[in-house]
This record gives structure tokens, C-alpha cells and sequence, in this order.
């Protein structure tokens, strides 16, 4: 449905009949980590995220999984290598 409360005109799954089903009857305010991410909305009493109506919930682990500001740095795992065995694999060539 389309919400009546605070992201009005876009869609929401958390809108009912009733009115929001969301934990507080509402979305919540985006936090600092969300920073200039281009998936937030600006309304008349804040700014909000248009994927996640609880965004702290999102960066609590770790971060967000839809974030477009921040990139994600993958560790390269080098791998131990046994001396003794990188010697007879040496020795075949």
C-alpha cells in the first residue's frame, strides 16, 4: 500500500488499513553512518531510508547491505604454505 504517514506517495509493505504495522507506527530517522547515501528521502519531518524503515538495525552488524557511499573491502587471505611440501612440488619440474 501506499504510505499515509511519513514517506507519503511511496510504497510500503508495513502500511495497512489500519495505518502503519511498523515497530512504533512509523519509520525511524536515518543515522550518521548513512551519511550521503543516495537512497534517502527528505520529508517535512526528516530524512528517511526508502529501503529500511529501521536503519540502525542495519549498520548494528556491520553495515548496510544497500549503502551506495560506502565500499565494501574484501580481505585477501593468504594462505600458509607448508615449506617441506613447496619443496618436493619444486623438485618434480
Amino acid at each position: 500500500m501506499v504510505c499515509q504517514t511519513i514517506k507519503e506517495g511511496s510504497e510500503c509493505v508495513f502500511m495497512t488499513k489500519k495505518g502503519c504495522g511498523f515497530n512504533g507506527g512509523s519509520c525511524h530517522n536515518v543515522i550518521d553512518e548513512c551519511g550521503e547515501c543516495t537512497k534517502i528521502i527528505e520529508s517535512p519531518t526528516g530524512k528517511y531510508c526508502m529501503l529500511y524503515p529501521d536503519p540502525a538495525s542495519k549498520w548494528s552488524f556491520g553495515g548496510c547491505p544497500s549503502a551506495t557511499h560506502s565500499k565494501s573491502v574484501k580481505e585477501e587471505k593468504t594462505q600458509k604454505i607448508n615449506p617441506l611440501k613447496a619443496s618436493k612440488r619444486g623438485n618434480k619440474k
